[in-house]
């Protein structure tokens, strides 16, 4: 009983080492991602050509170890509402919400109600049980993350246009972690990856070719360009997306989303290691609340909420 014990334990252990892997390589991706709006390449090229790649890396990498498993008929509606949750919905109405709010920080307070929302999904979709200590962590993680990301932005014409898109990524992230979730029973992580970054990849097709290749010349093609997109491709989203699945099937759709929801601290913590931002005491203080937060996010008692 006790060598069992133990292993349950190392197994949480790897799975939140894997969770916040995930998160940090997210988190960095921001890094990536500003690199190549500032140099002016279009939100669809760079989008399209990083889901394509990163479907077609996780297809050799399960074709080598002869894992290609075929979507079931019976699944293939999940596979392609899964795939228009997230990367298709999430990612444009998250890059247009924030150009419509013109916030960083109001984009950030938003897609940080992702655990809010995930926990109704969690507890009516796979009956998972969450205590209150739970929700008093979902909470101070909330909290904690409002005092790392506020700032004085200022905001758009549009804000509340941008509000909704913003919503609507929300909600299509705890749509997307649900049916990964149900699907992360009968296929592997990397399979089911794949599968939403191939498709994903279609639905992307014509905004590309309209919107992504416009004004399309070398500087598409230069090394300053591929390099960034390729390691969004291999590591924030081939590599993290393979591991934040193996999250979700262990921790359920409410508990992983709270790791989620911390990617604007993370970002924000990149940002100041490579001395792109400072961050003041206030922050600092938002960070560790937010740490408590995601420790009591995962506390585990007998008597649960249903």
């Amino acid at each position: 009983m006790l060598q069992i014990d133990k292993n349950l334990k190392k197994s949480k252990l790897l799975i939140y080492l894997v969770s916040v892997f995930a998160i940090i390589l997210w988190g960095i991706s921001y890094i990536w991602t500003d690199m190549l709006i500032e140099m002016d390449i279009p939100v669809f090229y760079f989008v399209f050509v990083r889901i394509l790649l990163a479907g077609i890396i996780l297809f050799l990498f399960n074709a080598t170890k002869g894992r290609i498993t075929r979507i079931h008929r019976k699944d293939l509606p999940k596979f392609l509402l899964l795939a228009f949750f997230e990367p298709f919905i999430y990612f444009l109405c998250e890059s247009y919400g924030l150009k419509e709010t013109g916030s960083p920080t109001l984009s950030a307070m938003i897609i940080a109600t992702i655990p809010i929302f995930s926990i109704g999904a969690g507890m009516v979709f796979f009956k998972e049980k969450v205590n209150i200590v739970n929700v008093l962590g979902i909470l101070l993680c909330v909290g904690g993350i409002c005092l790392v990301v506020m700032s004085r932005d200022e905001i758009g014409e549009n804000v509340i246009f941008g509000i909704v898109l913003l919503v609507i990524a929300v909600l299509s992230e705890v749509g997307h972690a649900s049916i990964t979730k149900s699907l992360s029973f009968n296929y592997s992580s990397q399979i089911i990856v794949m599968y939403q970054f191939l498709i994903g990849s279609v639905y992307l097709l014509p905004l590309f070719l309209t919107k992504g290749l416009a004004g399309f010349d070398s500087t598409y093609l230069s090394a300053d360009v591929l390099y960034p997109i390729v390691c969004l491709a291999f590591l924030c989203s081939s590599l993290a997306f393979s591991l934040w699945v193996s999250t979700i099937k262990s921790l359920g759709v409410a508990k992983s989303s709270i790791f989620s929801a911390l990617i604007p601290v993370v970002a924000a913590i990149v940002a100041w290691i490579l001395g792109q931002e400072s961050l003041n005491a206030r922050q600092f203080a938002g960070i560790a609340l937010s740490t408590l937060g995601v420790i009591f996010s995962q506390y585990t008692k007998k008597t649960s909420l249903q």
